[in-house]
């Protein structure tokens, strides 16, 4: 919300006519009386010589005024308001042991496929300041460890904290993971609902097939987005035992595309740090937050008092010049 409060006309073309109404006075001085005497003369430029062009001036000031309060200014106060409609995503991400290889790079150094999906994801997050974003685990099993939430710092900070095998190491629990991130998009009334879900595996452990889960998420109005990530040769593993022991991709490609299509979102391939960082871009021009601005104006007149004092102004230079500072023939 921003409020700007400015001083605006609303006639401003009666401005025109100020250099006329201020002269007009100026131009009905009387007849001027010519004095025979050189005395009589000093006495002319003297105080009330002086006085008596008060009235006009006074008349002036009284037009100039009236004038612009035909031009009506006014105090316009504008409060804008801009309306989003948040958009709730569930984020899913793969804690596996697999995560851990290290064929992505941040830097200019290796690192794994957690570390640099964890940085994605948190500039990702950053990006979506009206969304509430939370964060499901998977491994061997699947839980919250985030529940959907405006409040991304801590997102991120919890973000930040996750690490391989906190869901279990050993297997990839994809359908667990859709069916947990799904149940409290269920309940809630966003215009779009959204879960992104990474892995680099195929769905090994857990009680809900895939698929199944996919369907009853997109009975629900949710889209999954899907990312695969790791390259083709699957890498090798982390850790000093991991110069000499390369991973195999067991990535399941047509499951992640068959969950994304049943759900009408898209299956994305990130098989670099470029990649990755490319599929969350595209989401985000996908997934657009819907934006409504108002704006209210409130206009107070201000035209009262400057239209009293051109009045008494005028009445001022009438009485003055009929009495006191009257010009005599």
């Amino acid at each position: 919300m921003s409020r700007l409060m400015m001083l605006e006309l609303a006639n401003p073309w009666w401005l025109v006519m100020a250099p006329i109404v201020a002269i007009t006075p100026w131009l009905r001085r009387g007849v001027k009386v010519r004095l025979a005497a050189l005395s009589e003369v000093r006495h002319r430029g003297g105080l009330r010589s002086l006085l008596g062009r008060l009235p006009p001036l006074l008349a002036s000031l009284g037009l100039m005024a009236l004038t612009v309060a035909l031009a009506r200014p006014q105090l316009v106060d504008r409060e804008r308001v801009l309306e989003r409609e948040g958009i709730d995503i569930q984020i899913a991400l793969d804690t596996s042991g697999s995560m851990e290889a290290e064929d992505f790079v941040i830097g200019g150094r290796s690192a794994n496929r957690l570390d640099v999906s964890k940085a994605v994801i948190a500039k990702f997050i950053e990006g979506r300041p009206d969304d509430r974003v939370g964060l499901v685990l998977f491994g061997e099993e699947a839980f919250t460890q985030v529940p959907l939430t405006l409040d991304h710092q801590a997102v991120i900070g919890m973000l930040s904290e996750v690490e391989i095998g906190m869901a279990g190491s050993r297997a990839t629990a994809i359908g667990d993971a859709i069916a947990i991130a799904g149940r409290p998009l269920k309940d809630l009334e966003a215009e779009s609902r959204v879960m992104i879900l990474l892995t680099d595996g195929h769905n090994n452990a857990g009680h809900v097939d895939p698929v199944v889960a996919a369907k009853a998420a997109d009975t629900l109005g949710v889209r999954i987005y899907t990312i695969g990530v790791g390259s083709k040769d699957g890498g090798r593993g982390g850790g000093l035992m991991g110069l000499f022991r390369s991973r195999r991709s067991d990535l399941d490609e047509p499951m992640l595309r068959n969950i994304a299509e049943q759900t009408k979102a898209r299956y994305f391939r990130a098989a670099d740090t470029a990649a990755l960082a490319e599929v969350y871009a595209t989401i985000d021009a996908l997934e657009k937050t819907t934006a409504e601005a108002k704006v209210y104006v409130h206009r107070d007149e201000q035209f009262h008092l400057i239209a009293v004092i051109g009045m008494v102004l005028l009445m001022l230079s009438s009485v003055l010049g009929e009495t006191v500072l009257r010009r005599l023939p």
